[in-house]
Formats: C-alpha cells, structure tokens, sequence
C-alpha cells in the first residue's frame, strides 16, 4: 500500500509539473470517452423513442396490401383485389385474428366558412379505431347504423380540427368535403409524427361506404388495405398465417402459384428497425472508439517522451535502491491518473450533452450508470495498455547508463 501511495504522490508530482502536456493529453481521452458516452446513450434513445412510436400503432397490428403476381416470368401490371367481404372473412375464420378493418383513403380539400384544407380523407369501419389505439378527445365515435345508411359523418385529426376552426369547439359542425355536408361528430386525440415522417393528426375519418359512396366511387367493397390485430403479441406469426391461408383460398390461388397480396406484421417492421438502429448505433460507436484509440496513443506518446525526460531522475531512484517494479509501477499509475482525469471529465462532459440534446430535442434519453462505469473502466484500460510500454522501458533503463544522461 505505501508503494501505491508514493507512486500516486509521484505521478501526480509530475503532472503538476507539466500543465500543459498533461492537459493536452488529457484533452485526447476527454473527447473519447464523451462521445461513447454520448453515442451510447443517444443511440438507447433514439431507438427507444422510434420503437415506441412503432408500437403506438399496435404491436399486434397486421397489414394485408394487394400486390401484383409473377406470371410466366413477368410480373403482371394487374394487381391483387381485397375487398371488405376478405376482411369480414378473415374476422369470421381466423381464431388468432380479433379485428378487421377495411381501410381506403384519399387526398382531398375540406371546407368549412372561408377556411379550405387539403388533408387525408380515410373511409374504414369502426374496429380501425380500436386496432390503431385512437382515442376521441371529444365527441363520440359513429354507430354501426351509421355505417349501414352511410350517414355523412366525420371524424377529424387535431391538425386538420385547428386549421379549420382553430380555438373553436369543432363538433356539431359542418364541413363541406367536394359537392356534400359532413357533420363533424368527434376530434380524435393527438398521435404526433408517425416513424415515417407522416403527421398521424393531418386527416379526417368516415365510415367506408359514406367514403366510397361520396369521396372516391370504387367498385362495391374495394379495399386499398386490410388492417388486422391478432388476439395477442404471442400469435401475430399465427394470425398471419391463417389469413393467407384464408386469402389464397378465397381468391383461388393454386398451390405453388405466388399470392396476389402480402401480410406484413407491426412486429416485423419492429424487429427490421432495431437492426438498423442497432448497425448504426455500432456504426457511431467505432467512429467514437477511434477517438478514443487517437487518446491512447496520446498517452502513450506522452509518457515516453517523459521518460526519455526523465532517465536521470530514473537512475538516481535506482542506485538508491528503486526496483524495476518500483519504477514501472510509478509510470504506469502516471498514465493511469492522465487516463482516468480524462475519463472522468469526458464522461461529465458527455452526461452534460446528452441531457441538453434530449431536452432540446424532447428524447427520452438518460445516461445509465452501465454505460457511466464502461466509460470509466475504458479509461483506466488505455491508461494501463498504453502506458505499459512506456513503463517497462523506464523500468528496464541501466542505472549507470541512466546517470550519465545529462
């Protein structure tokens, strides 16, 4: 323990005596391990935050988009038919499938006195509320019977709900939407940005056969989508097989031949947006450990020039009876403190900017005590990997060839 302790007193001596170097070589470490720091915790909450996102759709959502089919080595021009009878299908046969919903949309103005808004214009049922988790804020959600007369009736997005009537209560109101009166019945409650940049609130809701009947005339029950929910997270890969089996069956397609739809499950987008997430949070993390590996040498180079500096004060030392050990012990520990100063003042650094970056930018970011204590141990490793050379050279100096280095 006295060996430790002098050498401590020792290397902080020297430090103190270059200032300047010590800083500089400091500063190298300081801004590697501030930018792990920063990668790290940055990276965590970005992922979490898109993830979060992702499941604010549902994480048991599946979506059945028609798709063109392979024929003869081509790909046809015509693509796949769902219609809401697939959908109502799918609800009736398929046990881990809990809700179904036909989904249409369209891009369109909305009026109403001298104020004119282009948005999303969306025709589905009432489960597409229930499986996308909207809430309404104010107001009700429509009936089934409104659904079956196709009452002219319309939900809207909190965006389009201000641009329309700003600090006005929006329900009860009419809208005009091309050549028809649309009551507006609720507001749904803010989404925000959806992962793909979309805004979740720009749009106006109705039910379907009001939207094919009076915004976009389809053929009887066309489909752009079907979205489905399974009964839990356990059997979305279940759920998603059972509806192509039940797809293929109804549109007849033959065993071998390639389906004219796909399903896609929230979970598999998921999963796909973890990996990238997690190949660029690797990606960040090299370029940060390069800074880090820059720092190392630093120190490396430091501590031999100030053994190079030093051989006089190493020969004194030994021929009054310093051990090789008691010399490489004093210039490791040197290297260590440089290394650990750095370190430290690095990962104040680094805590200090992710939480200004997560504020500004509203992440939910909070640097864990794990990714603290791995910038810390990272630099007492560069401390002692770097500055190992340079104190076994010191230790391994000829007394007499030592002393006579002026």
């Amino acid at each position: 323990m006295t060996l430790l302790l002098t050498a401590i007193r020792l290397a902080l001596g020297a430090i103190a005596r270059n200032k300047t170097r010590a800083a500089l070589t400091v500063l190298g470490i300081l801004i590697g391990v501030s930018a792990v720091v920063m990668v790290t915790t940055l990276a965590s909450g970005a992922s979490e935050l898109v993830v979060g996102q992702i499941d604010s759709f549902g994480s048991n959502m599946l979506f059945i988009n028609p798709q063109p089919t392979q024929t003869s080595g081509a790909r046809s021009k015509a693509i796949g038919r769902l219609t809401e009878s697939d959908g109502r299908a799918i609800a009736r046969e398929a046990v881990s499938v809990s809700k179904v919903a036909p989904f249409i949309s369209s891009f369109g103005q909305v009026v109403y006195a001298d104020a004119n808004v282009s948005t999303t214009l969306i025709g589905t049922t009432i489960d597409y509320f229930e499986i996308r988790k909207f809430k309404v804020a104010k107001g009700n959600l429509w009936s089934e019977s409104d659904e079956l007369i196709k009452s002219k009736v319309v939900l809207l997005g909190v965006t389009v709900a201000g641009k329309l009537f700003g600090t006005e209560d929006a329900v009860g109101r009419v809208v005009r939407i091309g050549r028809y009166p649309f009551k507006v019945i609720g507001v749904l409650g803010p989404r925000g940005t959806s992962p793909f940049g979309e805004d979740q609130d720009d749009r106006i809701i109705m039910p379907i056969g009001s939207f094919r009947g009076r915004v976009m005339f389809t053929s009887p029950g066309r489909a752009d989508m079907l979205i489905a929910s399974s009964t839990s997270d356990e059997t979305t890969s279940r759920a998603g097989d059972q509806i192509t089996q039940i797809l293929r069956q109804r549109h007849r397609i033959a065993e071998g031949r390639e389906s004219d739809f796909n399903v896609n499950s929230q979970a598999e987008f998921r999963k796909t947006t973890e990996g990238i997430t997690t190949a660029l949070s690797l990606l960040l993390l090299s370029v940060a450990a390069v800074s880090l590996l820059v720092g190392g040498i630093g120190v490396m180079n430091i501590m031999l020039v100030s053994v190079a500096e030093r051989t006089r004060e190493i020969g004194i030392r030994m021929s009054i009876g310093a051990r090789g050990r008691d010399i490489l012990t004093q210039f490791l520990i040197e290297a260590v403190v440089l290394s650990m100063i750095g370190g430290i003042c690095g990962m104040v650094i680094g805590v200090g900017s992710v939480l200004g970056i997560g504020r500004a930018l509203d992440w939910p970011v909070t640097p864990t005590g794990p990714a603290i204590a791995v910038a810390v141990l990272t630099s007492v490793v560069i401390g002692v990997v770097f500055g190992f050379l340079p104190a076994r050279r010191a230790a391994g100096l000829d007394p007499i060839e030592a002393l006579r280095v002026e």
